[in-house]
């Protein structure tokens, strides 16, 4: 029997009159990883986003329990539960009668986050019950679990009701309109066999279905207990039980949440899956988890760092988005970017293939690289929804940032194949990026880079100095698919780029790089807008700055372009990102950088810090409209922890990272917002990079060639560790670990690898005169200032002293 219920009738049901049920004799999901580290939240960002990540469907709700409307993409759409590329459901209620009195639980005493579910306590909502909700997303499947576990803490039996409802919100994803997709109200049908009510938008195949593990008494209409309305056009169910709960016994109560963007019968088909399969599929999602915490494994002194990297490798997964007629990659940030942007993947990724997760990076480089071909032209997207619909067809910066992510990859996987597939399109990128974007000819491409800022639309700093390495790095690719003439061409473009930043971008007066090359007239245009910014912040340290620099520049030749230093946004880092900065110039910009942060790491626009900056350690007043004005964050704080690396300055790396770590679980356990310390997005991929790259290719110093079958091997660690190591570091088809001491004026290094026909180059820096194995000592050859041994077999251990 089916009753239908359509938006906007409302029924009653009080607590009291439910079906009477038995327990179901499942076993509890959360007993089957209570072994597993969770993470418990601040008691005052309660009321503030976590996510239930899956790759098919997600829940964003708040950690007391609720589903508030909230972000701002889709104005208050972006919480909820998520299939995309449709919405199912705004969220859910749960509320409990016992002896006359209804409670609805909304108030969690405690929110604990695991690496692939959560869990909110409510320990006082109700008195003489404990009642936690536990909830995860199977990976591969159009659906979520969530389970209530009921304990009767007091000393005789209870009788009580117990009330889920589910709210629907069927709904296209951001752009739908482009593709003419219309929401239209839900419907809703109780299926009496599946024990779930049955949601519809009544204009297109979107569906939904919620259900419990037993049969219920059902109810159109939201909840009379808890008061919850939220946005749109969807409308709401409950389904009611009774329970007898003896004293200290437990009941649980299992919701299965389904859904479908093609047709009832698939919908029904996952539900009918995940009522069956719920256990199995938690214990894949947690192997799949254990697997990812074991690759690329570190143990290191400083614990706080080690923890953060961790859990920085769960994030990324949390991001995964998997729209199969679309494709399956890496989206950008939770909950406001869930779907897929070329130039956050383009760092990510190296973050990625170096932790191991070359799955993830081909699927996600396969996809964006399927979604740039419209272009036509090698040109390289920059963000798309996850219906297809791609918003930005690119920035200046992407295309060139490809080419150097490929070259990247195949120096950690040795696919030549891989390059081949992707070096026609890097070819066009190149020709477009040049032909196209830089009209005067001086090889510095115009447009938007990294900062798209009203106005600053013109040669600017990350722009140049990326394709200075994709120039660089496309002869690299261009010399082992078999064109040697264009990898020279390619490399003498990149030398004269390299020349040309460091001589043009460079700005002695500021010791440091410009934001950008442009005319006076373009300067101080800039300038009269970033005055009345400063300003308006209160910021009058940059106020007399721009002022000072208005009056000279008024006196400069108006047709003379040059580079200029405005706004000190975080960009002018990035020649030492890349190491392409003259040294001398790499150490004063390295040590000016140090101005423009505060506890948490670098300003993304300098100018906009104050100098009470180096005090704060609070939250990140956000606007009333979202913006990331004032913001810190993760990004050019890993650019800048790679940059002091880069120039041989670990300790100085190593305190970014610790910048960055004191975000780690400041608003949601076990996550680094995108904006430090709990601003914006709660989850943010880039944060991959930032971690990545500085802790496995530059601390342990592992630089692979995997087409060459070797491993460089040469750690940069902090002063003041003497021990480290990491496990499981997959290059190609080998995988090693990595032993590094340095105790008693003896730096060791120890490293195991299951390809013992792979070359594995020991390195240190030329200062450690003595070089053992074994116990005696060997000679050495020295290049680029380092003693390297170059070794094979399944173990070795080499040993230096000054």
């Amino acid at each position: 029997m089916k009753r239908v219920f359509a938006h906007g009738m409302v029924g009653m049901l009080l607590l009291g009159g439910f079906s009477c049920t038995k327990p179901s004799g499942q076993t509890q999901l959360f007993s089957l990883i209570e072994d597993t580290e969770g993470l418990e939240g601040k008691a005052e960002y309660k009321s503030s986003p976590f996510v239930t990540a899956g790759d098919r469907v997600y829940m964003v709700g708040h950690q007391d329990g609720n589903f508030p409307d909230l972000g701002w993409h889709v104005q208050g759409e972006m919480g909820g539960i998520w299939n995309h590329p449709i919405k199912l459901m705004d969220g859910f209620t749960a509320a409990i009668g016992v002896d006359g009195n209804s409670y609805c639980l909304d108030n969690a005493d405690a929110f604990i986050n695991y690496p692939f579910a959560n869990k909110h306590i409510f320990s006082t909502a109700v008195p003489d019950l404990e009642i936690q909700r536990f909830q995860f997303a199977p990976d591969g499947k159009q659906g979520l679990v969530v389970e209530f576990s009921i304990v009767n803490t007091g000393s005789s039996p209870k009788t009580i009701g117990f009330e889920f409802t589910g709210h629907t919100d069927l709904m296209p994803v951001w752009l739908g309109e482009r593709l003419n997709l219309v929401d239209h109200p839900d419907q809703l049908v109780f299926d009496e066999a599946a024990n779930a009510w049955i949601g519809k938008d009544q204009g297109n195949e979107w569906w939904v279905m919620f259900g419990g593990d037993r049969p219920a008494k059902y109810t159109e209409g939201p909840s009379a207990t808890c008061d919850y309305q939220p946005q749109g056009k969807g409308t709401a169910g409950r389904l009611g039980y009774e329970l007898t709960l003896e004293p200290q016994v437990a009941q649980h109560l299992r919701f299965i949440i389904a859904g479908s963007y093609k047709n009832k019968a698939e919908l029904e088909s996952t539900l009918a899956d995940l009522k069956a399969n719920a256990e199995l599929d938690l214990l894949a999602k947690r192997k799949h988890y254990e697997t990812i915490a074991a690759t690329a494994k570190v143990s290191i002194p400083d614990k706080d760092l080690e923890k953060a990297f961790e859990w920085v490798k769960y994030n990324t997964e949390w991001l995964v988005r998997d729209v199969p007629e679309i494709g399956r990659g890496l989206a950008a940030g939770m909950p406001d970017y869930p779907w897929w942007f070329g130039v956050d993947n383009e760092y990510t990724l190296k973050g990625a293939i170096a932790t191991g997760r070359k799955d993830l990076v081909y699927a996600t480089i396969d996809l964006i690289h399927k979604l740039s071909e419209a272009n036509g032209n090698g040109r390289i997207m920059h963000e798309t929804s996850t219906n297809g619909v791609v918003f930005n067809p690119g920035n200046i910066n992407e295309t060139p940032q490809f080419t150097s992510l490929i070259w990247w990859v195949y120096q950690w996987t040795g696919d030549r194949e891989f390059l081949e597939k992707y070096f026609p399109t890097i070819q066009k990128g190149l020709q477009w990026l040049m032909d196209e974007n830089d009209k005067d000819g001086n090889l510095f491409p115009d447009g938007y880079g990294m900062m798209e800022i009203h106005g600053l639309a013109s040669e600017m700093v990350d722009v140049a100095v990326y394709t200075q390495k994709a120039f660089a790095d496309a002869a690299q690719i261009a010399a082992v698919v078999g064109k040697p003439e264009l990898a020279k061409e390619y490399q003498a473009l990149a030398d004269r780029l390299k020349q040309k930043i460091n001589e043009e971008f460079w700005v002695e007066d500021f010791n440091g790089f410009a934001d950008f090359i442009g005319t006076p007239d373009e300067a101080l245009h800039l300038i009269d807008a970033a005055i009345v910014r400063a300003d308006t912040l209160n910021k009058p340290w940059a106020v007399e700055e721009l002022k000072a620099s208005r009056s000279k520049i008024a006196t400069y030749p108006k047709d003379q372009k040059r580079g200029f230093v405005v706004f000190h946004n975080w960009v002018v880092n990035t020649p030492m990102e890349m190491g392409i900065a003259d040294t001398d110039k790499a150490i004063r910009a390295l040590d000016k950088a140090k101005r423009f942060t505060n506890p948490f790491g670098v300003y993304v626009t300098g100018i906009d810090r104050d100098e009470a900056a180096a005090s704060e350690d609070g939250s990140f007043a956000g606007s009333k409209v979202f913006s990331y004005t004032g913001a810190v964050m993760t990004l050019p704080t890993g650019v800048l922890t790679i940059g002091e690396n880069n120039y041989g300055r670990p300790d100085e790396a190593l305190s970014y990272l610790q910048r960055m770590t004191k975000s780690f679980g400041f608003a949601l356990p076990g996550s680094i917002y995108e904006v430090s310390p709990d601003y914006g997005m709660m989850a943010q991929a880039w944060n991959l990079y930032s971690y990545g790259v500085p802790i496995v290719y530059q601390f342990f110093g592992i630089k692979p060639d995997a087409g060459n079958k070797v491993i460089y091997i040469r750690p940069q660690m902090p002063s003041n560790w003497q021990e480290a190591s990491i496990e499981k570091v997959l290059v190609g088809d080998n995988e090693i670990n990595l032993l590094y001491t340095n105790k008693d004026g003896v730096l060791a290094i120890e490293v195991s690898q299951i390809q013992s026909k792979w070359g594995i180059s020991i390195e240190f820096p030329e200062e450690f005169s003595k070089v053992r194995i074994l116990g005696k000592e060997i000679s050495s050859d020295t290049q680029d200032g380092y003693r390297r041994v170059l070794m094979s077999g399944k173990k070795m251990r080499v040993e230096a002293q000054k």
